[in-house]
């Protein structure tokens, strides 16, 4: 059993509202997420919340378990990842990872990336768009002290780099898995000036 983790602890502040609640085909980038994440082998799901906690738990409907609050997260992305694990329950096979600047991905990508997780026995699975590796990515337990322990400046990307021969990639068409949605310029560029 995996465990799904969104991250949406950061302050947005070059978008000037909270990343979660923007809109995606007319629902908040969150709700998306919340709705492509649904798989049989994710049997638990998380949401790590720092700087907007309190509007995005109010617009968005999420139980109790599946919050988690980020004290730290002002110190960076890997301080939400840390608040996540320390919250799972024990018995997750892996992590997958959700960047709420990054959800212009879908249900599909996601149940190829679960699949190629439990097929290769591989410690970390990401998509690869064009030569470019993107999010979410898939960490399994065996590294859960690692991410727990790696350092702050360099955060999760210190775990991949260590174990670069092990990383399963994922080859896909979706642009989404590499779009980092974190100021309005590239917002309007992703959806063409729409939504």
């Amino acid at each position: 059993m995996l465990a799904a983790v969104i991250l949406s602890g950061g302050a947005s502040s070059r978008m000037g509202a909270p990343k979660a609640l923007l809109a995606y085909q007319g629902r908040p980038f969150l709700e998306h997420l919340l709705e492509v994440i649904v798989h049989p082998q994710i049997g638990v799901r998380r949401v790590v919340l720092g700087a907007d906690a309190e509007p995005i738990a109010k617009a968005i409907h999420l139980k109790a378990d599946e919050i988690v609050i980020n004290e730290d997260w002002e110190k960076g992305q890997l301080t939400s990842i840390q608040a996540a694990l320390r919250s799972l329950p024990s018995g997750t096979e892996g992590i997958l990872l959700c960047l709420i600047d990054h959800p212009l991905i879908s249900a599909s990508l996601i149940q190829e990336l679960v699949e190629r997780f439990y097929k290769s026995g591989k410690p970390i699975v990401l998509p690869v768009y064009e030569g470019r590796r993107g999010h979410p990515l898939i960490f399994a337990a065996s590294l859960y002290d690692e991410l727990l322990r790696a350092p702050l400046e360099t955060g999760a990307r210190a775990v991949v780099w260590a174990h670069s021969r092990e990383v399963e990639e994922v080859q896909t068409n979706e642009e989404g898995c590499v779009l980092n949605l974190n100021d309005p310029e590239t917002m309007n560029k992703a959806f063409g000036g729409a939504d």
